[in-house]
């Protein structure tokens, strides 16, 4: 096994145990390698793709909207959930259920 094998298993290790707290820190890393460049971006990019209500639901006081990740998926496209799982070192499943998971607190 590798060096970049254990790094991207450690990664693997740290998405599925990560805190909610961490999360924002972690997505707005990632986003700002990406051509989203920010949480800001990601969030324009999940409206244009048909979640403003839920996005929406994030920004306000009341309770926030869950997303499934098929909806993720569904919203950013082939070519972005590509971009971020190389970033995160995860697939692209793995990346859209994490920002399903998290997104929605961190937008918050």
């Amino acid at each position: 096994m590798g060096l970049l094998d254990q790094l991207g298993g450690s990664l693997k290790g740290a998405l599925g145990s990560m805190a909610a707290a961490e999360a924002p820190a972690l997505i707005s890393t990632v986003l700002a390698k990406t051509n989203m460049g920010n949480l800001q971006g990601l969030v324009a990019q999940l409206q244009q793709g048909g979640l403003g209500d839920q996005v929406k639901s994030w920004m306000g006081s009341g309770a926030n909207m869950q997303v499934t990740p098929e909806q993720i998926q569904s919203a950013l496209g082939s070519d972005q959930l590509k971009q971020l799982a190389q970033h995160f070192g995860v697939d692209t499943d793995a990346v859209a259920k994490l920002l399903a998971q998290h997104l929605p607190a961190a937008v918050d």
